[in-house]
């Protein structure tokens, strides 16, 4: 367990609307046992005592909504709920303005409910000890063979799935370099998909805490089982 002073602030995000669940309204605020799924993640970092405080990224038709949840379940380390931006890269970079340069910052998707404390624990455990260390992220090893295929879909090869990860959330970075990697993003107009793609291109060490399969995002209708 890490056994540092350091403390998280945790950005979720909450902004997608979520087309493929076809539910007519964004899915973190889907409701499992009567709370919107975004809470699930949410009141683990409540509990936990490595995060100091929490930015929530949302529309901006839902801060209101947002704020009110936040109050009603009793997460008070929300130091801001604010609006987001078209794709999920702008959204956290809006977050980012309220994350203190010498702080250490975790990324969640507010629709991976499944969150375990043991992520931050084991993140900042790796970057205390290693100060060269840009960021953990959260992954699995590959169950099934990977093929990559052309447009057409003919196969092109068979990777060694060893070699690879399925990459989840929470990822873990030092503040100056992730704010260094999205400002660089945004100065190459470079869209990444994960936070990770984007502090790898400044060419800095990350490494990986495993994780655990069940740690998934709720993305499709089918998805929903492991509610």
């Amino acid at each position: 367990m890490y056994s540092g002073d350091s403390k998280i602030t945790l950005i979720l995000a909450a902004a997608g609307v979520g087309k493929r669940m076809n539910l007519g309204y964004p899915k973190q605020f889907l409701e499992v046992d009567g709370k919107p799924l975004f809470v699930l993640a949410l009141e683990v970092a409540q509990k936990s005592d490595l995060i100091k405080d929490i930015v929530v990224v949302t529309a901006e038709e839902s801060v209101k909504f947002v704020t009110e949840v936040c109050e009603r379940y009793k997460v008070s380390k929300i130091k801001k709920v604010i609006s987001g931006g078209e794709e999920r890269q702008y959204s956290i970079e809006n977050a980012l303005e309220y994350c203190e340069d010498n702080s250490i910052i975790a990324v969640q998707d507010g629709v991976r409910p499944f969150l375990k404390e043991r992520y931050f624990s084991e993140s900042l455990q790796m970057l205390n000890e290693n100060s060269n260390l840009a960021g953990v992220v959260v992954g699995v090893p590959l169950k099934d063979t990977i093929k990559r295929v052309d447009k057409s879909g003919t196969v092109i090869e068979t990777p060694r799935r060893e070699e690879y990860i399925a990459v989840h959330t929470p990822q873990v970075f030092r503040a100056t370099i992730l704010k260094e990697a999205y400002r660089k993003a945004r100065e190459d107009e470079f869209l990444g998909t994960d936070d990770s793609s984007l502090v790898e291109r400044i060419g800095v060490e990350i490494k990986v805490v495993v994780g655990d399969y069940d740690n998934i995002k709720i993305t499709t209708i089918e998805d929903l089982k492991f509610l």
